[in-house]
């Protein structure tokens, strides 16, 4: 796997209307990543459409079938030990399967990631945005950001972002069966536990768009364990429950 830059790990249910192309404009990326499609027993076939490719492209596409939806967060998890253990990849990146995080990017997430150990693919630093998003989207984002920076003194500006990159040592360094949230609320997790232990975190202007094909996948009761995930590491924070440590420097 030493010619793969990088492994990019979809989550997946319910997905058949997006997999096709957005795996095609994966492999055809000027860098060179392998893709890893977690899915959680999809009814349209979406974990079906991911074993053809990973037939067609060993080496390249894989798949973890899970028995059914399980969060978000356990997604992650899944993909991040096979990656790291069975695929010895040195760059993991996670992304969402509905081209509201547009592959185009990765090659600059990659090259950032030769000076960061973690690289957000941002809506919120200059260049970047958001197009056909509702305003109610867009506000609880916005609000979503802002408590996590005040009560987490996460310095990231986008806290809640899906689109990222965590170098192998990273991964490593996290006790990942100890992560508490499942859903979206894992990514406000990892950042706070990668930010306490002294990673470097760098930021790549993305303009995010909402969902071209599907249906989203955040619900009220995902607001509302957000919410409790943020209050919960709040509290963690004025323990000094989490180890805090001087900036890593970057390694080659």
């Amino acid at each position: 796997m030493s010619d793969v830059e990088a492994f990019v790990i979809v989550p997946t249910y319910n997905e058949a209307d997006n997999l096709d192309d957005l795996v095609s404009q994966l492999l055809a990326l000027p860098v060179r990543v392998g893709v890893l499609v977690v899915d959680d027993n999809s009814p349209d076939g979406t974990g079906q459409m991911a074993d053809a490719w990973a037939a067609k492209h060993p080496g390249r596409v894989h798949v973890v079938h899970r028995p059914g939806k399980m969060g978000l967060g356990t997604a992650y998890i899944a993909g991040f030990r096979t990656a790291v253990g069975e695929l010895k990849a040195t760059r993991v990146m996670t992304m969402d399967a509905d081209f509201s995080h547009n592959p185009r990017y990765i090659p600059a997430m990659i090259e950032m990631s030769k000076d960061k150990h973690v690289v957000i693919g941002s809506r919120y630093v200059p260049g970047g945005g958001q197009i056909n998003c509702t305003w109610k989207r867009v506000f609880l984002s916005r609000v979503a950001n802002m408590v996590a920076k005040t009560l987490l003194g996460l310095k990231a500006k986008d806290t809640t972002a899906g689109f990222r990159l965590y170098r192998r040592e990273v991964l490593e360094s996290i006790p990942l069966e100890q992560i508490f949230s499942s859903g979206y609320s894992f990514l406000v997790e990892m950042l706070f536990m990668c930010q306490r232990r002294g990673w470097q975190i760098g930021e790549v202007p993305i303009v995010f768009e909402d969902r071209r094909k599907g249906q989203t996948k955040i619900s009220r009761q995902e607001v509302f364990k957000a919410q409790y995930t943020v209050f919960r590491l709040f509290l963690r924070r004025l323990r000094g429950g989490e180890p805090r440590r001087p900036t890593i420097p970057i390694s080659s």
